[in-house]
């Protein structure tokens, strides 16, 4: 497995304001290092404004850091002009939290699976990547004529996956890919999510609240609070036993994982 994206001591702070702009900086990372590789599957769990939406936006190449370095397969990854990181886009893709947001109302199905194809400049049979990329996600090819007004959320959120399989990726992003779903359609995503990472072998790092969804995929989970990774190691033992005061409080505001125990009973 020679696809891994590793983020080594990540630092970022944003100015405050002010007179002492300099002294009232707000750091939003703080000495954050994780390593995902094709095949694994990452979580990253923490309270709202812990830092994840930062982390992401500097793992998408969308944000420079202060401090610490982020590299693909050991080429750096660096902020710049699309041409600069259409080799990047290509291997690391994204799944949004909100598909109804990023899928152009406008747009065919098919034209939005075209597009990235088209930003990348990747070369082939495009016809066949798009249809390659609907089987994945288990959407009948006459998906394709529709816009995002005519299908469903769960709809959606696949079309979404599709859009980042489309080009082939080694990695994936995904953040809070369930949120918003109900529970038969939470589970269908989650399902084609395992299937990608153990049957296709692509890597992932989940970011989410829902801790159910985060043991159901991750075996490795990061906890994320004000910043700092202040907890990490196996998914099972983190939530069973958290050593931090921060870890022990994500955990225990959350609803648990009972709430999902009979998650293979609910699957359409």
């Amino acid at each position: 497995m020679n696809a891994v994206l590793s983020a080594d001591k990540l630092g970022l702070s944003y100015p405050g304001r002010g007179l002492l702009k300099q002294r009232s900086a707000r750091p939003a990372l703080r000495d954050v290092s994780l390593s995902i590789a094709a095949g694994d599957s990452v979580g990253l769990v923490g309270a709202s404004g812990a830092g994840k939406s930062t982390l992401l936006r500097i793992l998408l190449a969308l944000e420079k850091p202060d401090a610490g370095t982020v590299t693909f397969s050991g080429s750096p990854v660096v902020p710049g002009p699309a041409s600069s990181l259409r080799w990047y886009r290509r291997a690391v893709q994204y799944i949004p939290q909100n598909p109804s947001a990023s899928l152009d109302p406008a747009m065919s199905v098919e034209r939005l699976l075209l597009e990235p194809l088209r930003q990348l400049r990747i070369d082939g049979d495009h016809r066949g990547m798009i249809l390659n990329a609907l089987q994945r996600v288990d959407l009948d090819p006459g998906m394709l004529t529709r816009r995002p007004r005519e299908l469903s959320g769960g709809q959606k959120q696949r079309v979404a996956i599709a859009r980042a399989l489309v080009p082939a990726p080694s990695i994936l992003l995904a953040d809070e890919p369930v949120s918003g779903l109900d529970l038969p359609l939470r589970n269908t995503v989650l399902e084609l999510m395992e299937h990608l990472v153990h049957r296709d072998g692509l890597g992932l790092l989940l970011v989410s609240h829902d801790l159910a969804a985060v043991a159901r995929l991750c075996p490795q989970t990061l906890v994320l609070s004000g910043g700092r990774v202040v907890e990490q190691g196996p998914t099972a033992a983190v939530y069973a036993k958290p050593r931090t005061r921060e870890a022990k409080e994500l955990v225990t505001s959350i609803p648990r994982l009972s709430r999902y125990k009979d998650t293979d009973e609910h699957k359409p």
